[in-house]
């Protein structure tokens, strides 16, 4: 192959950049509710049958397919999961995305569901879905979440090339940090990716506007 830079420059004209080395990517919806005349949000605990992350606390979403958007791939989900229709949401606009350590990206899609859609139609996907539960957007803005932090230390395996690429078996790796948020409420932990989007989303309603 030889090298073309009209068609590289062509290329990155076009190209949209993306998260490097990133395998797959995925949208949750952040569903904001009215009850009882004040904005909450709804969470979900995913079906103890699970094979992944099972009666952890989440937000509706999943893997993006295809040429969808996150958004499209969102609202498809929030239908899959909870049969919430796509047009009793309105899309109020993206939240930071995440760049996870295990190479992928999650969009968090922040989306006012009509209230009419969840009583007496809410249909959670048992296959899926254990129940769901809502926080009052209030207490969450007031209640700041128990921080925590762990080290994330490289482990090269044995056949790393050490001789190769000319640094000691001794070499000092950088060694990263994880904060965990974790908001308690009602017996449960909204924590992890659903913790950090949580505190994304207060850490926006919060900054000047």
């Amino acid at each position: 192959m030889e090298f073309d830079l009209t068609a590289l420059e062509r290329t990155l004209h076009t190209r949209a950049p993306g998260l490097m080395d990133a395998h797959r990517a995925y949208a949750v919806l952040v569903p904001l509710v009215e009850k009882e005349g004040e904005q909450h949000l709804l969470y979900e605990v995913r079906a103890s049958t699970l094979r992944r992350q099972p009666g952890e606390v989440c937000f509706p979403g999943g893997r993006i397919e295809g040429s969808e958007t996150p958004e499209e791939c969102a609202l498809r989900e929030t239908w899959e999961e909870l049969g919430i229709p796509r047009e009793s949401i309105k899309i109020l606009g993206r939240l930071d995305f995440i760049a996870h350590r295990a190479n992928f990206i999650m969009y968090p899609i922040l989306g006012l569901v009509d209230s009419r859609a969840l009583s007496p139609h809410l249909n959670p996907n048992p296959a899926e879905v254990e129940e769901v539960f809502f926080v009052p957007l209030s207490h969450l803005l007031n209640t700041p979440p128990i921080e925590y932090e762990y080290e994330l230390i490289p482990t090269p395996a044995e056949n790393f090339p050490y001789d190769l690429i000319g640094i000691p078996r001794d070499y000092q790796w950088q060694h990263g940090w994880e904060n965990v948020p974790v908001y308690p409420w009602q017996g449960r932990a909204i924590w992890g990716l659903t913790g950090r989007i949580t505190r994304n989303l207060i850490q926006i309603c919060k900054a000047p506007g």
